[in-house]
């Protein structure tokens, strides 16, 4: 049965897991201090999250910036890092330093489903602002108008099948007419409990799963 709507992961599914661990987090890690020097305005507000999360009103803006780069080093998707991140990519992205990377394939089959008139929407760990740029902004073009909407870790933890629960919600699809496309199985597990179609993405070659599973979208619906 052909899905009403698609909803798509990025990193492993559409795009190449390097690009974000090897060109934009160094390219946003290598810029945060002197973004937030050059930046005090436009911080300001960020800073004022991180001395909440942190639970430390005393952090002035050094000590901030060195929480700040413990949570990048970590990984850690906490949401002033996001943001911080964001604001760095699209000066790289504007500029032209950056290029979202997005498989061929994966271009390609947007492409198809926008035209047979399948609702397409993406779900990453990213803040929303970044899935943007990245899709906005990549070797094949603008791509963003080929989505109806974004997600990020604001709907919920993408291991949790309420997450999914909540976006069949927003987007107004019934779970069963919804696929989920991820290279993560206990991703795969949660959008299955939550009522989705799944397809595992597996670019690297089969690995022994229960899902579904291809190499590449290409026939992918």
């Amino acid at each position: 049965m052909t899905p009403r709507a698609i909803v798509t992961d990025i990193e492993g599914t559409t795009s190449s897991i390097a690009f974000v661990h090897e060109v934009l987090f160094p390219y946003s890690r290598a810029r945060l201090a002197t973004f937030v020097a050059e930046h005090p305005d436009e911080v300001a507000p960020i800073l004022a999250a991180v001395r909440l999360e942190g639970d430390r009103a005393d952090l002035d803006t050094d000590r901030c910036v060195a929480l700040l780069l413990e949570w990048h080093d970590a990984d850690s998707k906490v949401g002033p890092l996001k943001e911080l991140q964001g604001l760095i990519w699209a000066k790289g992205y504007a500029s032209g330093a950056l290029k979202g990377h997005i498989y061929d394939d994966a271009a390609a089959a947007l492409w198809r489903w926008h035209a047979a008139g399948i609702a397409l929407y993406v779900y990453s760990s990213g803040s929303v602002a970044a899935q943007k740029l990245l899709f906005g902004h990549t070797a094949q073009g603008d791509l963003t108008g080929l989505f109806s909407g974004y997600f990020d870790t604001a709907v919920g933890g993408k291991r949790e099948a309420a997450s999914y629960r909540a976006i069949a919600e927003a987007i107004g699809v019934s779970a069963g007419e919804i696929l989920f496309l991820s290279d993560v199985a206990e991703e795969l597990v949660a959008a299955q409990g939550a009522g989705f179609s799944v397809l595992l993405v597996a670019r690297d070659g089969a690995v022994e799963n229960p899902f579904p599973t291809v190499a590449s979208l290409e026939g992918v619906v």
